[in-house]
């Protein structure tokens, strides 16, 4: 299979080892705003910035080439990619995490939250902690998981870096070097604190999904999620 890079910093790095190893070829490599032509690769991994995102996944819906992202930070435009992926017969995945186990703890999550969501007298809190060099925050992975909470209760938004409401989920976000990505979330109360966490060890777990995805893409048309890929239901 050929890959294109659209993206080529340290995720990017940790794709292309992971991918090789599998026994695929790296031919396109997207720096920032470099001129390129999608259309050599067979499907495409995007761990790009969030400026470049929306341009780099709906290219590849134009021209046929299926497309899994990881960048966070555009989804505002997000609707319209899926507009454009449906006119143009594309496939896409998009997922703010593409580690397995942060897949399972997704899930794990929704059904904690479900599990408490007619009990009183717990808050929520959630924290995600980074490495210093990601641009967004919250991360992708924590707004994932508090949108499973406020599936699941009567939370009806979140909130960063402020207190707890009756409404919504505080969410600290900590910026620290060399972290690849731990989220923890907690039901506090009086007497007891539950807690569920994910902490990564590195990169790999990502990178490995991410490939993973990529190959269980190619051939298949329309917008799917890593819950399709690992066959949760």
């Amino acid at each position: 299979m050929k890959i294109a890079l659209l993206g080529y910093g340290r995720m990017g790095k940790e794709i292309e080892k992971i991918a090789i190893s599998r026994g695929h070829e790296i031919v396109i490599r997207k720096e920032a705003d470099t001129e390129i032509d999608i259309t050599e690769a067979d499907v495409a991994i995007d761990f790009s910035v969030p400026t470049s995102a929306f341009e780099n996944i709906t290219n590849c819906f134009k021209s046929g080439v299926p497309v899994v992202s990881g960048t966070t930070g555009w989804l505002d435009k997000y609707d319209e990619a899926l507009t454009i992926c449906k006119e143009n017969n594309g496939a896409f995945i998009y997922a703010s995490n593409f580690s397995v186990g942060v897949n399972i703890f997704f899930e794990l999550n929704k059904q904690l939250a479900k599990m408490m969501s007619n009990i009183e007298n717990y808050s929520i809190a959630m924290e995600e902690i980074h490495h210093t060099k990601k641009l967004d925050a919250p991360s992708g992975t924590a707004i994932t998981l508090a949108e499973g909470i406020i599936e699941n209760t009567s939370k009806e938004n979140w909130d960063l870096d402020k207190a707890s409401s009756e409404n919504n989920i505080p969410i600290v976000a900590k910026r620290i070097p060399e972290v690849p990505g731990t989220h923890s979330v907690w039901y506090n109360s009086d007497v007891d604190s539950i807690e569920i966490k994910h902490t990564a060890h590195n990169r790999k777990g990502f990178a490995l999904g991410a490939v993973v995805a990529a190959e269980w893409l190619l051939g298949k048309n329309g917008v799917f999620t890593m819950k399709d890929v690992l066959n949760i239901s």
